[in-house]
């Protein structure tokens, strides 16, 4: 079957992402160190991490009972003031975020890596997105949702946080977590069949 992958992430967006690419995608995270390198740049870090997710799952697949389909990892990253904001880890941390981002513009990078036999290949989308300026009393009804716990950057663009953005330059389902006009190339290089002739 030529529309089948592993996705090294139990994202459950980027899973719905590539379902609507006719994409049928089997579930096998992969666990990686995910602290910055001292010095490194943020478009940089992002792509390491894809790409380092993506390998990782390959050298499990030597394990028995695993097929070799291509793997698609990926990697999302919310950037201020040349500070990476990654998932808070309690409600304060994501309180916080959100404040620094509150009436601003900020950068979200996300980063996909397919890798196969023959070897991996990513990609970089990078979207601006502005927040409006958000009362306290807003942020805090936001954190109590539970929706940001296990974003980048406290929010997700496509739930509650949405009636936050005021505007986007970029990629929306970059935002998201998976960039499809780049995840599209990646798979296709990688000999995914996206639109088939009946």
């Amino acid at each position: 079957m030529r529309n089948r992958i592993y996705l090294a992430s139990q994202s459950p967006r980027r899973k719905e992402l590539l379902q609507q690419l006719g994409v049928d995608s089997i579930v096998l995270p992969s666990h990686v160190d995910e602290s910055p390198l001292v010095g490194e740049r943020v478009e940089d870090y992002v792509i390491r991490l894809a790409r380092e997710k993506a390998e990782v799952c390959l050298l499990n697949l030597d394990e028995p009972g695993h097929d070799m389909l291509p793997i698609l990892a990926a990697d999302t990253t919310v950037c201020i003031d040349g500070v990476i904001l990654g998932k808070p880890g309690n409600e304060q941390e994501a309180f916080a975020m959100l404040k620094s981002l509150s009436g601003r513009w900020h950068e979200v990078h996300t980063a996909v890596a397919v890798a196969t036999e023959s070897g991996t290949d990513t990609a970089l989308s990078t979207t601006h997105v502005e927040i409006a300026a958000l009362p306290d009393a807003d942020i805090r009804a936001y954190v109590a949702s539970g929706e940001p716990r296990d974003k980048a950057g406290a929010y997700g663009i496509q739930g509650l946080a949405g009636i936050f953005v005021k505007r986007i330059e970029g990629s929306y389902s970059g935002v998201m977590g998976l960039p499809v006009f780049e995840t599209a190339q990646l798979l296709r290089k990688a000999g995914i069949e996206l639109l088939k002739n009946e």
